[in-house]
C-alpha cells in the first residue's frame, strides 16, 4: 500500500525560503514603491545583515563598500541599522540641516556600564543634561579662560619630557658633564611610551591635580606598573560588541564580555573614590593653611575635581557623584590616548620626511630663537608651518577614523534617501580626507597643501573634519591641539631626529578601530643641539 507523502516536513524548508525571498527581494520591492526610498545597500544575509562584509581593517572595507555602493551607504549589522557616509555633502547636511536629529549618541552594552547611566559629556542624550555638561565643560575645561589656565601644565610636563630625553641621550653619548659627543651620539628612544607617559600626566594634573608618575620614577618598574594600570582601566573603549548585534547573546552572557566590563566598572569606580577622598583631603589642608596665613587662595589654580566637589557643594542635585567619577573619566579616555597617538604620527611622518622636518625647525629657530628660550603656547600662532604639519598629521591619521558614532531620533532625508529613527550614524573620515576627489596627491604628506591664505582650515568644510562637526563635535579639540603643538614644536626645537634604521621609511601601518593608532612602536635616535641643553636644564 503505498502512503501519502508527509509534507509537514517540506513546511519549515518552505518558511526558510520565504523568509530570505523576503529580506532579498521584499526589501527591494519596499524601496521601488517607497517615496523616498533607503539609501544604496548591498545584499544581506539573513540574521547577520552585512557583518560578513566586513573584514580587518574595517576602513578598507568600508570604503571598498562606498566605492561599489556610493558614498551613502545603509547597512545593517545583525539588528542595527547604520548609516555610512563619505560624501562631504552628505556629511554636512547631516550635521547642519539634521543636526539635532542626529545629536544622540547609540545605546550599547559598554556605553550602559562606561558612561554612569549616561551622565558622561561626551555620552549623554541631547537635553538639558547634556546642556548643562557642555556649559561646565566648556567654561572649566575646554574653553579659552580654562585652557590659559592650565597651559603652566602642559608647559611643566612638556620641559620634564625634554628632561628625560636629555638624560637618556647624555647617558648614551658618555656626556654626563653636559658636553656632548660626536653628532652621531644619542639615544634611540621609544616615543610611543614616552609620549603616552606625558599625555597621562598631562591630563591627570589637570582633572585631579598630581602625576600619575612621577618625574623621578623616571625609567623605573614603578614607572611602568603605574602606566599600565592606568592604560588597562581607561583604554578599553566604547565600540560596539557583538553583543550589540545580537541581543540574545548578551542575555545568555555570551564570552564573559558584560561580566568583564562589570567588573572594570567597579574597578573604576574604586578608583574614582580614593581620587576624590585624595582631592577633598587635599582641599580642606588647603583650607586649614589659609586660613590659619590669612590668605584667601586665589592665585592656585583648582583642579577639574575640585572645582566639581566645590559646585556640588551648590548644586548637589545635579553635581552628583555620577557627574564628578563620568566628567574625570571623560578626560582620561578621551584626552590621553588620543593625543598621544596625534604626536606618534606626526613624529613617524616628520621621519620620513627630513625636509619637513629641517623646515620646521628653522622656522622656530628664526621665530623662537635657538639660544634664547624654549618654545611656550604663546608662540604657536607665529608658527604657521607648525600648524600645517599637526594639521596634515590629522588629515592622514585622524585619531578616530570614523568619529563617534551618532544616532538618529526621528526619520529624515539625507541626500533624497530616507534614514528611519534609530539608524546609527558612521562617518568615514578617514576615505574623506583621503579622496583623490577632493585633495591632490591625497596619500602624501604635504603640509604645505595648508599654508595658501586661499585654503584655511576653516573653509576645507566637511572633508576634512578630524573632531567632528556639530553640536556634538569634539569638545576638547582646543586642548589637544594645544598640547600635539607645543610638545611638537619642542621636540623639533631642542633635538636632531634620526630614523632608528637609515634603510627604508619609518613603518606607517596603522590599526584601525575607535582609535587610528600606529601597529609598530615608534622609536627613534635624538641627539640633542648643543644650543639648547642648558635651556632644557633650566626649566626644572
Amino acid at each position: 500500500m503505498e502512503t501519502s507523502p508527509n509534507y509537514y516536513y517540506y513546511f519549515p524548508i518552505f518558511l526558510c525560503f520565504t523568509f530570505i525571498a523576503y529580506k532579498i527581494l521584499g526589501r527591494r520591492w519596499i524601496n521601488r514603491h517607497h517615496d523616498p526610498p533607503l539609501p544604496p545597500s548591498p545584499t544581506a544575509l539573513p540574521l547577520i545583515g552585512h557583518l560578513h562584509l566586513l573584514k580587518p581593517p574595517l576602513n578598507i572595507s568600508l570604503q571598498t563598500l562606498l566605492s561599489r555602493h556610493g558614498p551613502v551607504l545603509f547597512l545593517r549589522f545583525g539588528r542595527l541599522p547604520a548609516l555610512v557616509l563619505s560624501s562631504p555633502a552628505a556629511v554636512e547636511e547631516c550635521f547642519t540641516k539634521h543636526d539635532v536629529v542626529f545629536a544622540n549618541r547609540p545605546k550599547s552594552m559598554s556605553a550602559d556600564h562606561f558612561t554612569y547611566n549616561y551622565r558622561s559629556y561626551v555620552w549623554a542624550p541631547h537635553g538639558e543634561l547634556w546642556r548643562g555638561l557642555r556649559r561646565f565643560s566648556v567654561s572649566e575645561i575646554f574653553g579659552p579662560r580654562a585652557l590659559l589656565r592650565s597651559a603652566a601644565v602642559r608647559q611643566q610636563e612638556v620641559a620634564a619630557l625634554l628632561r628625560r630625553l636629555l638624560a637618556e641621550s647624555r647617558s648614551c653619548s658618555g656626556g654626563g658633564d653636559g658636553k656632548l659627543g660626536a653628532a652621531t651620539d644619542g639615544a634611540v628612544v621609544n616615543l610611543k611610551f614616552l609620549l603616552s607617559i606625558l599625555t597621562v600626566n598631562v591630563m591627570m594634573r589637570v582633572a585631579v591635580g598630581w602625576r600619575c608618575v612621577e618625574e623621578d620614577e623616571a625609567g623605573t618598574a614603578e614607572e611602568k606598573r603605574k602606566f599600565q594600570e592606568f592604560k588597562d582601566r581607561f583604554y578599553p573603549n566604547l565600540g560596539l560588541t557583538v553583543c550589540d548585534f545580537f541581543p540574545v547573546l548578551r542575555a545568555i552572557g555570551y564570552g564573559g564580555i558584560e561580566r568583564k566590563m562589570v567588573g572594570l566598572m567597579k574597578e573604576r569606580d574604586e578608583y574614582f573614590r580614593r581620587l576624590v577622598d585624595r582631592v577633598l583631603a587635599e582641599r580642606r589642608r588647603r583650607r586649614r593653611e589659609d586660613s590659619d596665613d590669612g590668605a584667601t587662595g586665589c592665585g592656585e589654580v583648582k583642579s577639574v575635581a575640585e572645582i566639581l566637589l566645590s559646585l556640588r557643594e551648590s548644586d548637589p542635585g545635579f553635581y552628583t557623584d555620577e557627574v564628578v567619577h563620568s566628567t574625570i573619566s571623560m578626560m582620561f579616555i578621551a584626552g590621553t590616548e588620543t593625543t598621544s597617538i596625534t604626536l606618534e604620527w606626526a613624529m613617524a611622518l616628520l621621519l620620513n620626511h627630513p625636509q619637513a622636518m629641517q623646515k620646521l625647525q628653522t622656522e622656530i629657530d628664526d621665530t623662537v630663537g635657538v639660544h634664547n628660550r624654549l618654545i611656550n603656547e604663546h608662540d604657536i600662532p607665529n608658527l604657521p608651518y607648525l600648524k600645517c604639519v599637526v594639521n596634515e598629521t590629522l588629515r592622514l591619521y585622524p585619531p578616530a577614523p570614523f568619529l563617534l558614532p551618532h544616532s538618529s531620533s526621528e526619520d529624515c532625508t539625507v541626500k533624497g534617501y530616507r534614514v528611519p529613527k534609530g539608524t546609527t550614524l558612521m562617518v568615514n573620515v578617514w576615505a574623506m580626507q583621503r579622496d583623490p576627489q577632493l585633495w591632490e596627491q591625497a596619500d602624501e604628506f604635504l603640509p604645505e597643501r595648508f599654508e595658501s591664505s586661499a585654503r584655511p582650515v576653516a573653509e576645507e568644510g566637511c572633508k576634512y573634519a578630524p573632531f567632528g562637526m556639530g553640536r556634538r563635535s569634539c569638545p576638547g579639540a582646543g586642548l589637544g591641539m594645544g598640547l600635539v603643538s607645543l610638545a611638537l614644536g619642542s621636540l623639533v626645537q631642542c633635538f636632531e631626529w634620526e630614523k632608528k634604521e637609515k634603510v627604508g621609511g619609518e613603518d606607517m601601518s596603522a590599526d584601525f578601530g575607535i582609535a587610528l593608532s600606529k601597529k609598530m612602536a615608534l622609536e627613534a635616535k635624538c641627539v640633542p643641539r648643543c644650543d639648547v641643553v642648558k635651556l632644557i636644564l633650566s626649566n626644572v
